[in-house]
């Protein structure tokens, strides 16, 4: 399942992706990832979420960010969930690329696949959303 937290920049999306991910470890029967553009928010994560700073590799478009997720996902059979912050920028995606490049729909698939949750922050409004994605927000900032 691919959950969304949407909303313009600097409304909150971050503080809502810690705290969803910090209530989710206390449960997790599995293992939980939390993908950043820097690792800012290392201290406010439960040392038992695995944070990648993903500007450490050589990411620059969607394809390649969703070959990274398929290597993490290969590397982890225990993977439950992973929680992707600032994911715009690590996409190299504005709100309306959205569209276009199909990546919720194929996280979506790779999400069904391998049974691993994705929970997104990325600073779209709800009109800049593939139709098909609005039923996936959980929080509209």
């Amino acid at each position: 399942m691919v959950q969304l937290i949407i909303g313009e920049k600097g409304k909150g999306k971050t503080v809502e992706l810690l705290a969803k991910v910090n209530e989710a470890v206390k449960n997790a029967k599995g293992n939980l990832v939390y993908i950043d553009k820097n690792t800012r928010h290392m201290h406010e994560l439960s040392n038992k979420v695995r944070l990648i700073n993903a500007t450490e590799y050589p990411i620059t478009n969607a394809d390649e960010f969703l070959g990274f997720v398929c290597g993490i996902i290969s590397q982890d059979y225990d993977l439950e969930q992973m929680y992707l912050d600032s994911f715009l920028a690590i996409t190299s995606l504005n709100g309306k690329e959205i569209v276009d490049s199909n990546v919720l729909e194929k996280l979506d698939k790779i999400s069904s696949q391998f049974k691993v949750d994705f929970i997104i922050s990325m600073s779209v409004v709800e009109e800049e959303l593939p139709e098909a994605m609005k039923s996936n927000v959980i929080i509209a900032l």
